[in-house]
């Protein structure tokens, strides 16, 4: 006899937690709350952006050396030269003429021309510039139900009525 009352104890237990549990589902329902007022929450992000821009620079060209100047009055020079004195002094004047007409030569081949040669190509100038933009991040809504008015942030604008969850639970 004790087997069955036990059984018919955890019986009992069962049927009051059952009934219990939906008692508490019993005092969730849903309802709607009037929107009083909505305001987006904004903040100012930065998010910078490159300009650029193609200008166009003078840049002076390297000019080109002839060495026929220099060829030309070495050999001039030492033929100058050949033709003053006699013996070892002529070779020494030889050998003096050939280079001061070198020399000569040279100067006046590659000055001929004192302008310098420009040539513009293009150079691409970047620069970071500030791009502030305004970012709306959620809404303060502020609701009214049961005559309490209540505030929370919502990720969206719920309209003029909010759905609400109510739930229900007695105090100890």
């Amino acid at each position: 006899m004790t087997l069955t009352l036990k059984k018919l104890s955890i019986s009992t237990a069962l049927i009051a937690m059952t009934l219990s549990a939906s008692a508490v589902h019993a005092a969730d329902f849903e309802d709607y709350a009037r929107i009083i007022n909505v305001a987006p929450q904004v903040e100012q992000i930065n998010i910078p952006r490159q300009e650029c821009q193609t200008v166009y620079e003078n840049v002076q060209q390297p000019q080109e050396r002839s060495n026929a100047g220099g060829i030309i009055g070495g050999i001039a020079g030492g033929l100058l030269g050949s033709q003053v004195g006699n013996g070892n002094g002529r070779i020494a004047a030889a050998a003096a003429g050939a280079i001061t007409g070198a020399i000569v030569g040279d100067r006046v081949d590659n000055n001929s021309n004192p302008q310098p040669d420009y040539t513009t190509r293009p150079v691409r100038q970047c620069r970071n510039v500030d791009n502030w933009q305004t970012r709306t991040n959620g809404y303060a809504v502020t609701y009214e139900y049961n005559g309490r008015t209540y505030t929370s942030i919502m990720p969206y604008d719920p309209g003029s009525r909010l759905r609400l969850r109510v739930s229900i639970t007695p105090l100890p």
